[in-house]
């Protein structure tokens, strides 16, 4: 199985998931990379995978349904044109052709309706998370809460700590610095910077990541920290409540960073 980054736009990764005959793609935002792609290698799409709304993860799935009359899988309480397969957690997509089982996560918190699709196999596991998780990072709270996006954090953290994650944005380095101001004494932190620099300065993606490095980096997973909380602390002039709290503060640090 190969899962590969087709870049979109300024800084969106398309995944593309095939086994050398067929494929399915994850946020296709532009028709274009993934027709391309598909093209050079001679595969038949098989069928789209939708995490939330936003027209950079939607607006090429048009395009590509009506070259290849596909199932469209997508998030059931958001109103995305061409879904066919409207999904919510516990559904389980099988996809045949590439002996794939996806289960549904439902992950509020950037949108209302955000869904995330996990694969246990084969191993060591995918995580395809949209826009809820970045490496170093979490999305924006357009539509939901941080309780919301706390519990989303939460299931993703559950996983297997092997499973790779796959984010649809490239913004690690810039998660990278904030994290650093978060959190300013982590050593896993600044050694997964260095290895993110170098790979950016040969562009070349930092994704996956890892559940287990994402534990041990992202901030927005590491609320309840002693080292985070002590920051937000000496920010604001009083400890966070909670975990929760603690998130929804670093949000709105992040968002002014």
């Amino acid at each position: 199985m190969n899962i590969i980054p087709l870049p979109a736009f300024r800084d969106n990764y398309i995944w593309l998931i095939h086994d050398g005959r067929h494929a399915a793609v994850v946020d296709p935002g532009d028709a274009r990379p993934v027709e391309d792609f598909l093209a050079s290698q001679g595969l038949t799409l098989t069928a789209i995978l939708v995490t939330h709304h936003h027209p950079d993860h939607v607006g090429g799935v048009a395009d590509l349904v009506t070259r290849h009359p596909v199932p469209v899988f997508g998030p059931a309480t958001e109103r995305i044109a061409g879904i066919d397969r409207p999904l919510s957690e516990g559904d389980i997509v099988v996809l045949d052709e590439l002996g794939l089982s996806l289960s549904v996560l439902d992950v509020p918190g950037h949108t209302a309706g955000h869904i995330a699709y996990y694969a246990a196999a084969p191993a060591p596991g995918a995580l395809f998370c949209g826009d809820t998780m970045f490496s170093a990072g979490c999305g924006r709270l357009f539509e939901g809460t941080a309780a919301q996006m706390s519990a989303s954090l939460a299931k993703f953290a559950a996983l297997p700590d092997s499973t790779r994650v796959y984010c649809t944005h490239e913004y690690t380095l810039s998660n990278l610095a904030f994290a650093r101001a978060a959190e300013p004494v982590n050593a896993a932190r600044d050694e997964y910077a260095r290895r993110c620099e170098a790979l950016r300065a040969e562009n070349r993606p930092t994704l996956p990541s890892t559940i287990a490095l994402e534990k041990a980096v992202n901030p927005f997973l590491r609320c309840g920290e002693d080292s985070v909380i002590a920051t937000l602390a000496e920010r604001s002039g009083s400890r966070p409540a909670d975990a929760v709290a603690s998130l929804a503060a670093l949000r709105a640090w992040k968002d002014v960073f």
